[in-house]
């Protein structure tokens, strides 16, 4: 059973739909990307899938088990979040609150989930460093580990290379395939057609013109590629 079914699924705020008739399935070791024009409500389905704004319409079903807490979120990088004066360790330790329960305290096991996430993206030797003082780079790894804190099998990424330069944006798209190799499905909104055409395995295609749900190679042959295409390629954030 898919993880995530959305049929007819209408998104956007007070009443007013953004993205409308949307179609599409999130199955175990996916790697889709979500892609479209200015406007054409990505993030906004993002926040509809975090439950943090409810569906205007349509039918959005979770199977296969998959609760909250087995989702992780990495959010656009703010500048609000780039200044947080906390260490490395309680940003990256504060992904295991929903694992606390009542629990006003992290204990062993939400301890060890934390320096496991922080070793396996290289930043173990920075969890005493002020997060306000780390580079883009860096800030991102931390917040790709505290929402890997959170995520047991699906993680939910908004934009997670913006504003970083190319190296850095090619490690972390690095980062991102090989968590998707190890098992953790993938549903990454982005800009970078580029980027989603070399990694994703399903491209959602919102557009007001044309919407498409399917395998890459599918997408390729679509007409909502051809008439993107036909724009020059160029996605806007």
């Amino acid at each position: 059973m898919a993880y995530i079914t959305a049929k007819e699924l209408s998104v956007g705020y007070a009443g007013t739909a953004v993205a409308e008739h949307l179609h599409f399935e999130v199955n175990q070791g996916d790697y889709l990307c979500i892609v479209g024009e200015n406007g054409a409500g990505k993030s906004t389905l993002m926040k509809t899938l975090l439950h943090l704004i409810e569906p205007l319409a349509g039918d959005l079903e979770y199977g296969d088990g998959m609760q909250r807490d087995s989702i992780g979120y990495l959010p656009q990088l703010t500048l609000v979040q780039r200044d947080f004066p906390a260490s490395v360790w309680e940003v990256v330790l504060s992904g295991n609150l929903a694992r606390c329960g009542h629990r006003p305290f992290y204990g062993k096991q939400e301890k060890h989930n934390a320096k496991e996430q922080m070793e396996k993206l290289g930043i173990w030797e920075l969890r005493g460093t002020c997060y306000r003082n780390l580079s883009g780079g860096q800030q991102q790894r931390v917040l790709l580990a505290r929402a890997l804190c959170a995520a047991t099998r699906l993680l939910l990424l908004d934009e997670p290379v913006s504003g970083l330069d190319p190296r850095v944006t090619a490690e972390l798209y690095q980062m991102i395939q090989e968590l998707n190799h190890g098992g953790i499905t993938i549903l990454m909104v982005s800009h970078d057609i580029q980027a989603a055409l070399r990694y994703a395995s399903h491209i959602l295609h919102l557009g007001k013109a044309r919407q498409f749900f399917g395998t890459k190679d599918a997408y390729l042959s679509s007409d909502a590629w051809r008439m993107f295409a036909g724009t020059g390629g160029v996605l806007h954030e």
